[in-house]
């Protein structure tokens, strides 16, 4: 009997068999998407080329697809090579972070806390609150990834981190979260600037000047910009950093002012020419939440953890 399928125009549905696909082969293509070229692939992943393009083939005919377009100078993603990327990533990156774990415990670990946390908690509290907790907990690992704070709810909620740390100005659904720490912001000058002689100013007495911020997506900079457009003012930017450093030496050579976590900044860099000027508005006190997500079954470690973490805001 003629399917139906068939009859109308239709193409048969294939279902490939996730059995088919192999680990090596799909290394073989995420290079090969990296570097757009087989021969640049070959050189890096230290194959030839002739075994290159066998891997490349296994995986077209698993696939039933084309995943790339072949080109003078390399090759391109099609669709289907670009949809395969996406689920190659994260196959080869669990397999990557399982490797590594059963690694661990072979050599003693008895658990693992994937972290995630701003800048802000990494610099100012996360390498002494860290230390005195593993100092305790010898047989636990934690992996902390530095990450803007929008990223870490989502990785939180996708699982791809079993705790973070975050501000308190980003949305948080779906996330159980406590307080972690509280922080200042200050206002940063140049020694000779005009504020550097006051000890207090009001963020909106500071908008006619050329500001250094942190780069688009950063928890700060929307703070900055909604209290500025709270008063209907703009945020005159005049460079951005992608990190605190940045930000500070941009603020050193005279680039600007700008707003950083007081204790972001120690004394001893305050001496190389920048001056704190405490902020009297009230959205400078900011509150940094530890979190994890909701109606999930944490592991024993992370729960220890999360507890540890929420307890040191009465340090």
């Amino acid at each position: 009997m003629q399917d139906n399928r068939l009859s109308r125009g239709l193409a048969p549905f294939i279902m490939v068999n996730p059995l088919h696909f192999d680990l090596q082969s799909l290394r073989v293509f995420l290079l090969v998407a990296e570097h757009g070229s087989l021969t640049k692939a070959a050189e890096h992943g230290q194959l030839t080329l002739s075994a290159v393009s066998k891997r490349i083939a296994e995986l077209e005919s698993v696939t039933d697809c084309a995943l790339f377009i072949r080109r003078a100078r390399g090759v391109d993603l099609t669709p289907a090579g670009h949809a395969l990327l996406q689920h190659a990533t994260r196959v080869v990156d669990q397999v990557n972070r399982m490797a590594t774990e059963m690694s661990d415990y072979a050599a003693g670990v008895r658990g693992h806390v994937r972290m995630w946390a701003n800048t802000s908690a990494i610099v100012q509290f996360l390498p002494v609150d860290l230390a005195c907790f593993l100092n305790e907990h010898p047989g636990i690992k934690v992996s902390l990834e530095e990450r803007l704070s929008h990223e870490i709810v989502e990785a939180l909620g996708a699982g791809k981190a079993d705790l973070g740390v975050f501000a308190d100005n980003v949305p948080a659904p779906g996330i159980e979260r406590r307080l972690y720490r509280r922080d200042e912001l200050v206002l940063l000058v140049p020694r000779r600037h005009r504020f550097a002689e006051l000890d207090i100013i009001r963020f909106a007495d500071t908008l006619d000047e050329d500001y250094v911020g942190l780069s688009d997506g950063s928890s700060l900079l929307a703070r900055m910009t909604d209290a500025a457009f709270a008063i209907e003012r703009s945020l005159k930017l005049r460079i951005q950093a992608s990190n605190f450093d940045g930000v500070f030496r941009m603020i050193e050579a005279g680039l600007g002012i700008g707003v950083l976590p007081r204790d972001a900044v120690s004394d001893e860099r305050g001496k190389a020419g920048v001056v704190k000027v405490k902020l009297a508005d009230t959205w400078a006190t900011r509150t940094l939440w530890i979190g994890m997500k909701a109606d999930s079954a944490p592991s024993s470690d992370i729960v220890s953890l999360f507890d540890y973490m929420s307890a040191r805001v009465a340090q």
